[in-house]
């Protein structure tokens, strides 16, 4: 604790001596951000005064809220956090004198421990505990009043930590968040955390050489141990600096030179300009001074895009965030107002639409196209050198398909592709351009959705309620809408329409239905705020969920002109159209279409609305349309995240006031659900402070909210830095607890939330202390639910893992119930049954339990399926059943060991790895299988000799394929 954060200790960096002419030259300095290695910008200075500079700088905080923010549980804090509890539990025993040192200042923060865990060495009165030691003054050295927690001395600390159990690495958190510079208070000011140099441990050393004060040298020794205390956790952080190290002056000056390129005043460019704070350079590179690049800073930019403010950005090792601006003067704020981004351009995706469209725009035609190529091109990376290469790479996705009149009157179709001279007006020199060589048609990026159309004039209502005419047309050009797919987007996602099905056409004949939503249509486009609302009440007692009233909308132009009222000041007009629309985004085409409209990003600006059901309405909406990728990313982009969180934190006294807050709630949840399936969402849910607050919500007992906060978590936890929050969170009691619930899709997706969460061995231990092991097992007497049945018997199949685990899963008879699944299920439930029996297999009573319940015969049979990771659950199950004896005889009779020996052919090497492993307890056998030949019982003797028969045939046919 008292070295919270201290993530590294500082090393000093000299910074390069100024030279206004070298303008990147001069080669980096050991020293300053233009060498090789360079630090992160919050390293800190001194190696005696690091805590309070790593913990602000460091550590990873929440952006979320008011106040200072909360520390993330990530892998990498709590490692750290790990490392100091255990230094703060052993310290009493390791330094006993030192430990009953009494603090300057109490360390105080808000615990989530009661009277109840104190006992022996402490006064409780109800909910205030006191300690019997005591400081020189008289007062108990801890304290514990109202949830208010305060410790004044190390060995207290020590105390604390012990009794704190499975809690201390909340309590820990919790202490490193209310005491942010901990050292002044143990220590006292004096000992605070400076920038800069630092000779205070000078000055205390020569203190204690002058005096012979105790407490001086107390405090001397205080001082190293929390220093060790910084190199070991230097030493385990190291991997992560490393990794975190991204730019470098040489990177940042070829980002700037290029973006500035296609900046300027036009509507096209991505900027309107981009320009250095200071003309100055050093011999480094660098354009900070050296006061700065002591932190790791290169230089800070002034961008101006079409849409947003100017942007005041600093660029330093560690990446680009924005800082604070420009104070009065030419001074700079040079404190971290943002999230920390790998380079300009990925900064300028987050924060700029506009840029992200205009990128798309420029007309890169690197190469000409053959004649008779239909589809897109796809330009793989060009050999752009440095942190530039993001750029290309985001310039370069698509390709568009050139016209029929083009491609005929373009050259023959042996032409040679060649390089566009559009290079040379680019500024790029030749070793920055693509090579021709590297030109691949993609076929995939050819199925664009929808063809060139022209929807009719719509009308937009405007604030001032005039109207404003409007002509909304889709082109077969490249767009962002439909070229730009996120790279960084979950590989894993599967959506169900990220193609859209187009539509067939059909007959005709046309339902009433679509002749009535026509007849609206005319009222909804032209007629006043009045006539509009009453034709939107009218459009929706129609049946909406019919697909027929949903395309009848979208074909006669309605679905603009609902978007385009989302963007008025009509309360009235806002939600009947939103209300419209959550029925028909049902519909896959609708979804698409509301997305190329922009619809998106309106509904996400309707979320700052202080009108509460319009905000459920639009969050509502935007669950249905972010079902593709590019939906999600819109999201993103405009902020929408940070918004749907926001609808997770109110909560209201009274009851009617909790019944609004829930459904709001409810609402935002069921849109982070769908927009938690790309990974660059859930991390923007985690830094915008979601998880405690799903954690919250998670504990409440309504089932029509629990449902999308638990599916989001389910989503969410694949990623590892979710499953450490949802076992520090103490999630799990709640996901075991709601298994017996008597909702069928509640009970799925905490299953489903198990199964990811129990590859951490932390976790399987939870869910069994919390007794979750026993209604996982009754869960697998609904057979019917094929979706809840492949959740449950996954998270059995990665519960069983502990053997802790299986010993419960016996007395529960799980293994018996497992056996009766192994026929006549799809094989997503196929794949985890098997898979929970290789597990439970390792236990000699379960390998019995198999073989008498008729299990060996199914799990033998499905050594001949094509399924990848289904044959590797396979093959790991019979292998465990081989080691028995009685279950190896049965395998051999049933040519199970023919089958395990060709699957060493198999071309994966992961069915080739389980294979050979199975075949080893298969030979191991062999030797009981001489004993048994000796029996005097002639069937198990005749079922011996026939099994080693076989095992020596194909010994020989091996030796025979080895050496010919």
């Amino acid at each position: 604790m008292p070295a919270g954060a201290a993530a590294v200790p500082a090393v000093p960096v000299t910074p390069a001596r100024p030279h206004g002419n070298a303008a990147g030259h001069g080669g980096a300095r050991r020293g300053g951000p233009g060498a090789r290695v360079s630090l992160p910008r919050w390293a800190p200075v001194t190696l005696t005064k690091t805590m309070g500079v790593a913990l602000a700088r460091a550590a990873q905080w929440t952006a979320a809220g008011s106040g200072t923010g909360t520390l993330e549980i990530t892998p990498l804090n709590e490692s750290l956090l790990n490392q100091i509890i255990k230094f703060a539990e052993d310290f009493s025993t390791k330094h006993p004198q030192e430990a009953a040192f009494v603090f300057r200042e109490p360390l105080e923060w808000k615990t989530q421990l009661d009277s109840s865990v104190f006992g022996e060495g402490y006064e409780v009165n109800e909910a205030t505990v006191q300690s019997e030691a005591k400081g020189k003054d008289g007062q108990p050295l801890l304290i514990l009043s109202a949830s208010t927690l305060r410790v004044r001395s190390f060995d207290q600390l020590s105390r604390l930590l012990r009794v704190a159990m499975e809690k201390k690495l909340k309590e820990a958190q919790a202490c490193l968040e209310a005491n942010r510079d901990p050292i002044v208070k143990i220590l006292g000011p004096e000992y605070g955390t400076v920038e800069g140099e630092d000779t205070s441990i000078l000055h205390l050393f020569d203190k204690v050489k002058k005096e012979s004060d105790f407490e001086t040298e107390l405090k001397m020794k205080i001082v190293l141990l929390l220093h060790q205390l910084d190199l070991q956790l230097l030493n385990s952080s190291l991997k992560q600096i490393s990794q975190d190290v991204r730019l470098n002056p040489a990177a940042v000056n070829n980002q700037v030179n290029l973006l500035k390129n296609f900046s300027g005043q036009g509507e096209d460019t991505v900027l309107e300009s981009l320009e250095y704070t200071s003309d100055y350079m050093f011999s480094n590179g660098c354009r900070a001074p050296p006061w700065r690049q002591v932190h790791g800073e290169i230089c800070y930019l002034v961008i101006k895009p079409h849409d947003t403010d100017p942007l005041y950005i600093t660029c330093s090792t560690a990446g680009v965030f924005l800082n604070g601006g420009q104070l009065k003067g030419k001074d700079i704020d040079y404190e971290r107002k943002s999230d920390l981004y790998k380079d300009i351009v990925t900064f300028l995706r987050e924060k700029s639409p506009r840029f992200v469209e205009n990128m798309a725009k420029q007309e890169y035609s690197f190469f000409k196209e053959p004649a008779q190529e239909k589809n897109y091109q796809h330009v793989e990376g060009a050999g752009v050198s440095g942190q530039s290469q993001s750029l290309h790479d985001f310039a370069e996705k698509t390709l568009c398909e050139k016209g029929k009149s083009s491609s005929a009157g373009g050259g023959s179709t042996g032409q040679r592709l060649k390089p566009c001279m559009k290079w040379k007006s680019s500024g790029l020199s030749a070793s920055q351009r693509p090579k021709s060589g590297s030109v691949k048609a993609s076929k995939k990026n050819s199925e664009e959705e929808g063809k060139s159309s022209t929807v009719p004039l719509t009308t937009k209502k405007t604030a001032s309620g005039k109207s404003k005419t409007v002509k909304i047309q889709q082109t077969s050009k490249c767009k962002t809408s439909s070229s730009l797919e996120d790279v960084g987007e979950s590989s894993s996602e599967t959506d169900e329409d990220e193609q859209p099905v187009h539509r067939q056409e059909g007959g005709t004949d046309l339902s009433p239905e679509y002749w009535g939503v026509q007849k609206l249509a005319r009222y909804v486009k032209g007629g006043d705020p009045t006539a509009t609302v009453i034709a939107l009440c009218s459009m929706r007692d129609l049946n909406l969920s019919q697909e027929t009233c949903q395309l009848a909308i979208k074909d006669t132009g309605c679905l603009e002109v609902l978007i385009n009222l989302l963007d008025t000041e009509e309360i009235k007009c806002q939600t009947g159209s939103l209300k419209i629309l959550k029925e028909i985004s049902q519909n896959v085409l609708i979804r698409h279409a509301i997305a190329d409209l922009g619809g998106l990003e309106i509904m996400v600006k309707i979320l700052d609305s202080p009108d509460t059901n319009l905000k459920c309405l639009a969050a509502e909406t935007i669950a249905n349309v972010a079902r593709f990728k590019r939906a999600r990313k819109t999201v993103r982009q405009h902020g929408g995240i940070k918004k749907l969180v926001e609808l997770l934190e109110s909560i209201s006294a009274g009851s009617s006031h909790q019944a609004k807050d829930t459904e709001t709630a409810r609402c935002g949840a069921l849109a982070l659900w769908s927009c938690s399936k790309s990974t660059k969402n859930k991390k923007a849910i985690r830094k915008a402070g979601g998880i405690p607050l799903l954690a919250r919500w998670l504990k409440c007992s309504h089932t029509n909210i629990l449902i999308p906060i638990v599916g989001t978590l389910q989503e969410c936890a694949s990623e590892p830095s979710y499953r450490l929050a949802i076992r520090t969170e103490g999630m799990i009691e709640n996901l075991v607890k709601n298994l017996s619930c008597e909702h069928e899709e509640l009970q799925m997706h905490c299953a489903s939330a198990i199964f990811k969460c129990a590859e951490d061995e932390e976790i399987r231990d939870l869910v069994r202390k919390h007794e979750g092991l026993q209604p996982l097992s009754v869960l697998l007497d609904n057979s019917e639910n094929k979706q809840l049945l492949a959740a449950v018997t996954g998270a059995i199949w990665k519960c069983a893992i502990s053997r802790e685990n299986v010993l419960k899963f016996q007395e529960y008879k799980t293994v018996e119930a497992l056996v009766t699944l192994l026929t006549d299920q799809p094989e997503e439930v196929l794949k985890n049954v098997i898979g929970a029996l290789g597990e439970c297999c390792q236990e000699q009573e379960n390998r019995g339990t198999v073989r008498r319940c008729g299990g060996i015969a199914p799990i033998v049979k499905l050594l001949t399926t094509t399924d990848r990771a289904l044959l590797v659950n396979v093959n790991k199950a019979v292998g465990a059943c081989a080691m028995e004896p009685e279950n190896m005889m049965i395998i051999d009779s049933l040519d199970g060991v023919r089958l395990l020996w060709s699957l060493l052919k198999n071309p994966d090497p992961d069915v080739q790895a389980s294979a050979a492993w199975a075949l080893c307890p298969c030979i191991e056998n062999a030797k009981l299988l001489l004993a048994m030949v000796g029996s005097t019982d002639d069937t198990l003797q005749e079922a011996a000799a026939g099994c080693i028969a076989n095992i020596r045939r194909l010994a020989l046919a091996t030796e025979k394929a080895k050496y010919g």
